[in-house]
């Protein structure tokens, strides 16, 4: 049984049942998928900086009781199934049939089960630019499609942006070799969205599937 209602969303303190905290007052910080808390306003204001919103302000609240808490969960659980159900009826009604060959009936349960776990789509290597409208190889003669491997080495992390922020922001200089570093912490980011999106049946990761940062 959960001892505490939510963590805060930028220091990550629990927020106990009933207990009072501070929300964001634009909506789309409210959504049931993204819900942002926080346990003091210094928290709601370091998130506040982040999202950089034109026009905000920190709403006091009080976190429900744990009964209410697990009954607005198993009404939310609830209302998937039947979404799920209804988008199964929905393809069975027009001829089509769901992803990976479920049955379009039975128990909505089991369809729920399906979507939640199905794996997220596999990444695939761009074309090479090089390559010709028909499927001809590179310029060069022998050159290949960038692989996999190829994406996992690319640098994702402007340099120059970078040793700027960290000048403007201590003074300090910036080794090159910290952008490689950087790099590898987005594309483990990107992969948790990916994995976030596949567990919500999606193949568009959205922001509520990136990681929140650590302040």
């Amino acid at each position: 049984m959960a001892e505490a209602w939510l963590k805060c969303s930028a220091c990550r303190k629990e927020i106990a049942f009933g207990g009072r905290h501070w929300v964001c007052s634009v909506s789309t910080c409210n959504r049931n998928r993204m819900r942002l808390v926080f346990c003091s306003v210094p928290c709601w204001d370091s998130h506040v900086a982040m999202l950089r919103h034109r026009e905000s302000w920190a709403v006091e609240a009080r976190a429900p009781s744990q009964a209410a808490w697990e009954r607005e969960q198993a009404e939310a659980r609830e209302a998937e199934v039947r979404e799920a159900a209804k988008a199964s009826s929905s393809l069975a009604s027009s001829g089509g049939a769901p992803t990976g060959g479920a049955p379009t009936g039975g128990d909505p349960s089991v369809l729920r089960r399906r979507v939640v776990n199905e794996p997220p789509p596999a990444r695939v290597a761009p074309p090479s630019a090089s390559s010709g409208a028909s499927g001809g190889t590179s310029s060069g003669g022998g050159g290949s499609a960038p692989t996999l491997a190829d994406a996992e080495r690319e640098m994702l992390i402007v340099i120059s942006k970078l040793k700027k922020y960290i000048r403007d922001r201590s003074g300090f200089n910036c080794s090159d070799a910290v952008a490689d570093v950087l790099s590898e912490h987005v594309r483990a980011i990107c992969d948790d969205s990916i994995r976030a999106a596949g567990r919500d049946g999606r193949k568009t990761v959205l922001d509520r599937d990136v990681p929140r940062p650590r302040r």
